[in-house]
């Protein structure tokens, strides 16, 4: 059975990377023996997929293209699957294996964990980086990037493969979730929390999405990009605008005692005060009242006035519309 699949996903790379134009399913069957033999259309279709989620696990880059029949085409281009001659030295292959040992997500880390043996495989010297324990062979520094939300798994391949996604998605002063269609572009963790940027077909810019607020399963969209991908993607710094970074003036706000953690890591003070509150004053900026509104009960506005009436606001926004 495992030689029959390696020769089926060989013959499968071959087909994707020998051809001049994306070929459909149909003509991928008809080209590979193993496929022929399936008589039933949708036990072909659930091998192909698996094929092909296979093939690009071992670095295969496919596209998906539309041809021009109708039919979803596939292609691996010789160019986007062809590396030059890797060479680190010890300083660039300890940045790799410190960057290896991040994730806590299963499937990264077994991506990663695959990817660090090919390196070592190759020559690369990871013994001499100086980070491995020589008893253990554990790693002295263990850094971790928790990845707990379901949307991230299928958000992260989207994005790799550049293939468009739909999904219900709350905003924070909204009681119900809305549809959304994004083109999704990167993601990123800040302040332990991950973040989705892509482009919103419905509202035709650019967006940020907590993946918290991401109800429901991830969608597959048939189909490419209908926006241009840009150079380089800034998630940090739209959510920091959210959250009243770069502010020009502070607030003055009462936490509930054990509530509220981020903004006490970016308290410029904090006093307790009776009844079980601390009074922390933080920097106020674009974005704060929705952050505020987050915390609920345990947070209360004091002052600017302007902010406390736009936190009272939403508050009734969402109440209203539950």
């Amino acid at each position: 059975m495992a030689i029959a699949k390696a020769e089926r996903l060989m013959n499968l790379a071959l087909c994707l990377m020998n051809t001049r134009r994306p070929l459909s399913k149909r003509e991928l069957r008809d080209s590979i023996e193993a496929y022929r033999e399936i008589s039933s259309a949708d036990a072909f279709n659930r091998m192909f997929e698996r094929d092909k989620d296979d093939l690009r696990e071992l670095g295969l880059v496919i596209e998906i293209v539309d041809a021009l029949d109708g039919d979803t085409g596939y292609v691996a281009r010789r160019d986007r699957n062809r590396l030059p001659e890797i060479e680190l030295d010890a300083e660039e292959a300890a940045a790799l294996t410190l960057a290896a040992r991040v994730w806590q997500q299963a499937r990264l880390a077994g991506a990663a964990s695959g990817a660090l043996q090919k390196l070592r495989a190759a020559g690369v010297p990871f013994e001499e980086a100086g980070y491995a324990d020589a008893e253990s062979g554990h790693s002295v520094i263990e850094p971790r990037i928790p990845a707990h939300e379901p949307a991230f798994e299928p958000l992260m391949l989207a994005a790799r493969d550049r293939r468009p996604v739909s999904f219900d998605y709350r905003k924070a002063n909204a009681a119900r979730p809305e549809a959304r269609e994004v083109e999704p572009w990167a993601l990123e963790c800040w302040r332990g929390h991950w973040y989705l940027a892509g482009f919103d077909r419905v509202r035709g810019a650019g967006r940020v999405f907590r993946l918290s607020r991401i109800t429901g399963r991830v969608r597959t969209r048939v189909g490419r990009y209908t926006a241009e991908v840009p150079d380089h993607v800034d998630v940090r710094q739209t959510v920091e605008s959210w959250a009243g970074e770069g502010a020009r003036g502070t607030a003055r706000i009462r936490l509930r005692h054990g509530a509220g953690y981020p903004l006490r890591a970016r308290a410029l003070s904090a006093v307790a005060v009776d009844g079980g509150w601390d009074e922390l004053e933080i920097p106020y900026g674009h974005g704060l009242d929705a952050w505020l509104v987050e915390f609920g009960p345990d947070a209360l506005v004091l002052e600017p006035a302007d902010l406390r009436a736009d936190v009272i606001d939403r508050l009734r926004a969402v109440a209203h519309s539950g």
